[in-house]
């Protein structure tokens, strides 16, 4: 029996991937599925600028096209949505020297993206939620998708009892498992701090809102840190902050600034009614890359933590390795998911 603790992006998708593998996994969780920053609401599969191409840009790439194909394997053995979608992201373009830079990223693009999946200016967006544009130029690129979180870990979790895994909430891991994949978001980030000595990672606090207003086809929008996330049921997420101080993990004024501004950039927007306001500890590692190690001096116990705003892009080819590292003796990990 592999055992896996947290029930957030990290530790289901490694459970699911193991799963369908034919691994015996049990999920530990000590609250609930998505009850920490994976439960949010933004889900923006957003890639890296295809421009400076490196070895952390290739592996993002890797995972935002296995993603299609992963998600529907979920919603296939769950029956349930997931809310995946490559819809595609629109970002406005403030003059025309922005106009021009731009067209390095773009051929960026055209070298290291599919060919369909593309970045090119427009001055006509064909989307329903569109942001203004000082210049009448707006960047549109066919890679980003967007994903459900509460929806689609909520769909992981059941492909995974379907296929014959255990999820136990409510309580914490068992420490002294033979195999043990710790997922365990900002607590394990701290835990690792203390354990190992050294600063591995923090958390990172976001809010963000959610709105009444159906554009489930339309891209997302983003500009000045600035997120907008048409979700597929009718729904549209808002945010998110970044804030590395803070003294409370509920929302206050800031996400009530970044709405004003969302709501100036996308007039749309506007009128439409707020439903949720959410806070979250987002876990960022030091790197800034996903980490994915061998536990020091703790045989056959693997870290899986740190995805921060790129956890559910990231969740297929971080489950596809930790999966080969447990179920298939890998060793050969790359330098960019080593313990900082």
């Amino acid at each position: 029996m592999i055992e896996v603790a947290g029930a957030g992006i990290f530790g289901l998708a490694v459970a699911w991937e193991m799963t369908r593998r034919g691994a015996s996994v049990r999920v530990h969780e000590r609250d609930r599925v998505g009850a920490g920053p994976s439960g949010g609401q933004i889900g923006a599969l957003a890639p890296h600028a295809p421009d400076g191409w490196n070895a952390k840009k290739a592996m993002q790439l890797d995972s935002l096209l296995a993603a299609p194909g992963f998600w529907a394997e979920v919603e296939d053995v769950s029956g349930l949505p997931t809310g995946y979608g490559r819809t595609g992201r629109l970002q406005p373009v403030p003059d025309q020297t922005t106009a021009d830079r731009l067209q390095d990223r773009i051929r960026g693009a055209q070298q290291n993206w599919p060919a369909d999946l593309g970045m090119f200016l427009t001055q006509a967006p064909d989307a329903e939620i569109i942001p203004d544009s000082p210049s009448g130029l707006w960047l549109m690129d066919r890679m980003t998708a967007r994903i459900h979180p509460r929806a689609a870990l909520t769909a992981l979790a059941a492909a995974i009892t379907a296929r014959g895994g255990e999820i136990l909430t409510g309580q914490p891991a068992p420490e002294d498992a033979p195999q043990m994949v710790w997922a365990t978001g900002t607590a394990g980030l701290h835990d690792l701090n203390e354990a190992l000595r050294r600063k591995i990672g923090q958390g990172v606090k976001g809010q963000s809102a959610s709105l009444d207003h159906a554009a489930p086809d339309s891209p997302q929008v983003f500009d000045n840190g600035i997120y907008v996330t048409p979700h597929f049921d009718g729904t549209v997420a808002v945010g998110s902050t970044s804030e590395n101080s803070f003294d409370h993990d509920g929302t206050d004024h800031q996400i009530d600034d970044l709405l004003i501004r969302a709501r100036a950039m996308c007039p749309v927007l506007a009128d439409a009614p707020m439903l949720e306001r959410w806070a979250g500890i987002r876990p960022r590692a030091r790197s800034r890359a996903p980490v994915l190690a061998p536990w020091p001096d703790r045989p056959g116990h693997l870290i899986v933590n740190g995805g921060f705003k790129i956890g559910f892009g990231m969740a297929p080819v971080i489950a596809r390795m930790a999966a080969d590292v447990v179920l298939d003796g890998r060793t050969d990990l790359p330098d960019l998911v080593a313990l900082p």
